[in-house]
């Protein structure tokens, strides 16, 4: 019925692209990546009160206006994500026309921010809603474009704004209303990475874990943390189950934004499988003082992760300070009306894991 050529052909395709594409899929929900996608430049922006924390020095650049001379919040945010955009293109000695794929969202009502800050860069765009995971997912999905050959050069971003926030899923801040302690501090912010598939350049993607929607029937929108650490923990120990790693194999593992509350609950949730103690720390408590600054459990919005990774995490890897990462960003997906509903919060976890090449 066959040739032989055609046979040939077809066991070829069976036994080898099958098989090397489930060399990538560790378990359930990992990927291991071949040509792991090397970090190419980063770059981050803030506002005058993320400056102020015990990070300020690390950010590239600090707005002292939140408004960013912009007439609206989110008009403010669009602009901080654009200068991300533009600066990280710049950084990379790349034009917008080299760039094959940005992939970007942010909090605010279908992602309109990224979009109005993607309408004048001339390059094929995927927006995408993780809440304050998206960070993660772009990375995520940029770095799979590039080991898949389907791009050379890929851009992840995303921003967050804390008066835009606020007005969308709690109050606006004309309403002056009294925040609980457990609430947390959108951060004002963007982060923005260029992956490539340079393999001289020394910081890289080799695994992904994708996370699934983590339901642990929380309903305060003001208690983030607790919504967000179960789907933290479920992703931690997919990722250590589906890779055969450890603790031991990171010199960090970070999670997005669970802030004070959801720090002491991913403990708790992990005590009798993991013990990830002494490497973790979290992206909401790293930007603030709790003490000083007013932020009662820390910060959130997906500018926070963002900008942690961009000012602070990925200098350090770029130094020699950390080998090894696990970047754990988390979202919670309600929207402004889904807890006026009676409804819960889901929410969802996704991690990359960096590391330094040696060269």
């Amino acid at each position: 019925k066959y040739s032989f050529q055609k046979m040939f052909i077809l066991y070829i395709s069976k036994n080898f692209f099958e098989g090397d594409k489930m060399k990538k899929k560790l378990g359930k929900q990992t990927l291991c990546f071949e040509n792991p996608p090397s970090v190419k430049s980063f770059y981050s922006i803030v506002s005058k009160k993320e400056a102020e924390g015990p990070l300020g020095k690390y950010f590239e650049n600090v707005q002292e206006d939140v408004m960013f001379g912009e007439e609206s919040w989110e008009q403010a945010e669009s602009k901080f994500l654009k200068t991300a955009m533009q600066e990280v293109i710049k950084k990379a000695s790349l034009t917008e026309s080299d760039i094959d794929y940005i992939f970007s969202g942010d909090l605010i009502n279908q992602c309109f921010s990224t979009h109005f800050a993607v309408r004048d860069i001339d390059t094929p765009f995927f927006g995408i809603y993780g809440a304050c995971s998206t960070m993660a997912e772009s990375l995520s999905l940029a770095a799979m474009t590039i080991d898949g050959q389907f791009a050379k050069y890929t851009l992840a971003a995303t921003s967050s704004h804390f008066c835009s926030s606020e007005k969308q899923f709690r109050m606006p801040l004309e309403y002056g209303g009294q925040r609980t302690p457990t609430a947390q501090r959108t951060v004002t912010g963007s982060g923005a990475v260029i992956l490539t598939d340079d393999p001289s350049l020394p910081i890289c993607i080799t695994h992904i874990t994708t996370g699934k929607v983590i339901d642990y029937a929380v309903s305060d929108p003001n208690n983030m943390g607790a919504a967000m650490a179960p789907a933290a923990a479920d992703t931690i120990k997919k990722h250590f189950e589906d890779t055969g790693f450890s603790p031991n194999d990171y010199d960090l593992i970070v999670t997005g934004d669970l802030g004070d509350v959801g720090k002491n609950l991913l403990f708790d949730l992990l005590e009798k499988e993991i013990d990830i103690k002494d490497v973790y720390n979290d992206c909401g408590l790293m930007i603030y003082s709790i003490k000083s600054q007013d932020v009662h459990s820390g910060g959130s919005g997906c500018g926070c992760s963002a900008s942690v990774l961009c000012g602070k995490l990925l200098k350090d890897m770029e130094d020699g300070k950390l080998n090894s990462l696990l970047f754990v960003a988390t979202g919670a997906l309600l929207n402004g009306e889904s807890c006026f509903q009676g409804e819960s919060i889901p929410a969802i976890a996704h991690a990359v894991r960096f590391e330094r090449r040696k060269i």
